[in-house]
């Protein structure tokens, strides 16, 4: 099988996870009952798993010189992800994000978003972008990931974009419009019907929604696919969907088989959210083993 590069580019962060008793209520109080920190951002957390899933990966992102950067990067670089493409901006801090777990391993976020937008479509290399054979766009900067489609687009490079959360406050028209593959939660999944994105995404030829628990959908021209997902004990969903989309695209690009992508993509999600932490690389070896004890 030939091997495969995959270009991801989006947030990198510093992730502290804290386990809670329970969310606090206004002027209430919870108790952290474990504390842990390691590298996160949607677009590091999408490239690491690829690594794990023996695919060669490129990142684009920035962080400071600080050491969340410094350990944020050098995490990556174990995982086997190139950041050639990372920008250093010197004096300047790594975003970092509070990610409070309770005992049914939902997550609520608080963060500062420090430089992990600092990248601008004038920072960008075409040539960089034109060398993958697939983009996996993450939230970032409308511009920036609207410059990057077109210059894959126009290279007929396939292209996929998990906006995120911010999807109802960000106009990704353009973005959405090119991208070949778009990925959204079924929370997300309800912005993009209520905003002005929703033209855009179903000119797309896969719409991918993960549904947590319930598996996941691909809505495509031949109709839509469903897998039910695996049965888990969740511990911590922070990553799982990030997880779920390498599995999906490693397992797409390479096959292009829509049900086998949903099973992997879904089991990734599953290995991810049954463990701490965001960024915990299931491997093709444990995801088989999930696909084979649950056939």
């Amino acid at each position: 099988m030939d091997p495969i590069t995959v270009l991801t580019a989006g947030h990198v962060n510093w992730d502290v996870t804290l386990r809670v008793d329970r969310f606090p209520e206004p002027d209430g109080e919870a108790a952290i009952r474990s504390q842990r920190q390691s590298g996160g951002g949607s677009a590091a957390n999408v490239a690491a798993a690829l690594a794990g899933l023996e695919v060669e990966t490129e990142l684009i992102g920035s962080v400071g010189d600080d050491d969340h950067g410094l350990l944020a990067r050098r995490e990556l670089e174990a995982a086997g992800v190139s950041l050639e493409g990372v920008r250093v901006i010197e004096g300047a801090e790594t975003a970092v994000k509070y990610l409070l777990v309770d005992e049914t391993g939902e997550v609520a976020i608080l963060g500062n978003d420090g430089v992990n937008e600092a990248v601008t479509p004038a920072d960008l290399e075409p040539a960089r972008i034109r060398a993958v054979d697939h983009v996996h766009l993450t939230g970032q900067w409308p511009e920036t990931a609207a410059a990057i489609a077109r210059i894959a687009s126009e290279a007929g490079i396939s292209v996929s974009f998990d906006p995120g959360r911010r999807i109802g406050d960000r106009d990704y028209g353009e973005a959405l419009a090119l991208a070949d593959l778009v990925f959204v939660s079924d929370r997300e999944a309800a912005a993009l019907l209520e905003g002005d994105s929703i033209d855009a995404a179903t000119d797309a030829r896969i719409v991918v929604v993960t549904c947590g628990a319930d598996g996941a959908e691909a809505y495509t021209p031949d109709g839509p696919v469903v897998h039910p997902g695996f049965d888990i004990d969740p511990v911590d969903t922070a990553g799982a969907g990030d997880a779920f989309a390498a599995g999906f695209l490693a397992t797409w690009l390479r096959e292009r088989e829509i049900d086998r992508a949903l099973a992997v993509g879904n089991a990734c999600g599953a290995l991810t959210a049954s463990r701490d932490g965001a960024r915990n690389t299931p491997t093709k070896g444990a995801v088989e083993d999930v696909l084979t004890d649950r056939s």
